[in-house]
């Protein structure tokens, strides 16, 4: 197994910044060996706190943080947004998944409908796929033409680079599934009654254009995967692994710090005047019990 050790010290936009010393394994190597369910929620609940300590720093130090999450269906990309934003502030940290443009936006300048959802100061915003859908679905499926798709490839490094310059700090990461395994995750949805909603045409379109797709992807990554905006890639066969690989190495690009939290005093007890009376039960309107009736009650 090949190990390297990186140790960088300054928070830079093209993510190369560590608070500590990172382990990094070759891909593919801890493919084998699956993590121990109490492993797993023990490291994931540490990196959810420091997650918190992310968002507070964010917020305190008035900085904007953009994540861009990108991948085939099934990937794992929506688990991954789940689990980091879990205990996070929806005021502060917010979650960008959007449908398809209106008649309106497809008559925009591209990239203005994801403007608006770009993050003002002391805020994180998670693109569940992003302005990227150009690069991919949008021309595997030939809902943008050749003349767009190529427009798109020249101009995006130079958003992404009046993004940076302007203080954002961008995140791109991009989850990579194999074919199996994304066939596989695929059954499951179709059998799962909570998870069904996941699994439509579109993404049976994905299984059968995988190689258009992987094309799709190469000439992307071509393009946009620039030193000051690279793209950084999840293996993400095992959920589990891509999740905390993903989270971790989030992490160790900003160089955040924890924020001193103002002390909250709360009483012994409940204060109580004496000069208050609660209404009469009779006349609210209370939910039923339903609880009760699963414990025999």
């Amino acid at each position: 197994m090949e190990i390297a050790f990186v140790d960088v010290s300054t928070a830079t936009n093209d993510g190369a910044s560590t608070k500590a010393k990172v382990k990094q394994i070759t891909p593919g190597t801890s493919a084998k060996h699956k993590i121990s369910a109490a492993v797993y929620h023990a490291e994931l609940f540490r990196l959810q706190t420091e997650f918190v300590k992310l968002q507070e720093w964010v917020r305190h130090s008035g900085a904007r943080l953009v994540v861009v999450f990108e991948g085939r269906d099934g990937a794992g990309k929506g688990g991954t947004i789940k689990r980091i934003t879990e205990y996070l502030n929806p005021r502060v940290a917010r979650i960008v998944a959007l449908p398809a443009p209106s008649e309106r936006q497809q008559g925009q300048w591209y990239y203005q409908r994801y403007i608006t959802h770009l993050p003002a100061k002391g805020e994180i915003v998670f693109f569940d796929r992003s302005w990227y859908n150009r690069a991919g679905v949008e021309k595997v499926m030939g809902y943008c033409t050749p003349q767009q798709h190529s427009l798109f490839l020249r101009q995006t490094p130079i958003f992404e680079h009046m993004l940076i310059e302007d203080g954002i700090l961008l995140r791109k990461y991009w989850f990579s599934v194999s074919e199996d395994e994304q066939l596989r995750r695929f059954k499951a949805r179709r059998n799962d009654p909570v998870r069904q909603w996941k699994l439509s045409p579109m993404d049976l379109e994905s299984l059968y254009r995988w190689e258009d797709y992987s094309r799709a992807k190469d000439e992307m990554m071509v393009h946009t995967d620039i030193p000051s905006s690279p793209w950084y890639v999840v293996e993400s066969d095992i959920k589990k692994h891509a999740r905390l690989n993903m989270m971790a190495h989030l992490l160790s690009t900003v160089d955040y710090h924890d924020v001193e939290k103002p002390k909250v005093n709360l009483p012994k007890h409940p204060l109580v005047s004496g000069n208050y009376q609660r209404p009469a039960r009779e006349l609210s309107t209370y939910v039923d019990d339903y609880a009760a009736t699963l414990i025999g009650r």
